[in-house]
């Protein structure tokens, strides 16, 4: 009877130790995934090349809005920048018979990237056809980020969402 004891004993251990050994490789795991986004994102970083895809737009003095995923964009590039967003909120002068959104194209001027230790800071600065915008990202080192913009003729809004890699768009013969 004690012999078997110890061997049910014996062999509880084993399992046991064999149980952390796979938690302990999971979490290696977890962490070189967590290593490898961060690089991805600190190469998208220096190109100054990136997507950013919204989710949620916080209007001044307003409450959270969830908005459609994978609809509303700002594409970034240091040679022409491109913005697709919702705005909610009061705006002081708007073109007459716009369509109320934050859309503009234009080339980004005084890019600033400022690294921490948790994030990046980018800000710019952008002339679009009717208004100047001051764009100011928080990106995180797991592609989660959030952009603020202020502009001349519209209320503070901030958005957040997620960074990625430019889309390559085809050419269609």
């Amino acid at each position: 009877m004690k012999t078997k004891s110890s061997i049910l004993l014996v062999l509880f251990c084993f399992l046991n130790l064999a149980l952390y050994a796979q938690q302990k490789t999971s979490k290696e795991i977890k962490a070189e995934q967590a290593l490898k986004k961060q690089k991805e994102i600190e190469a998208l970083i220096d190109s100054k090349k990136f997507d950013f895809e919204a989710e949620k737009v916080t209007p001044q003095g307003g409450r959270l809005i969830f908005i459609d995923y994978n609809t509303y964009f700002l594409k970034f590039n240091p040679e022409k920048t491109t913005c697709d967003l919702p705005f909610f909120g009061r705006a002081f002068s708007v073109p007459y018979g716009g369509d109320g959104g934050m859309k503009f194209e234009g080339i980004p001027e005084n890019i600033k990237i400022e690294k921490k230790k948790k994030n990046y800071t980018l800000s710019a600065t952008v002339k679009g056809k009717d208004d100047v915008y001051n764009l100011l990202f928080t990106i995180f080192f797991n592609g989660r980020g959030s952009l603020s913009i202020t502009s001349n003729n519209r209320a503070f809004i901030s958005y957040d969402g997620e960074i990625r890699a430019p889309k390559t768009e085809e050419v269609k013969k």
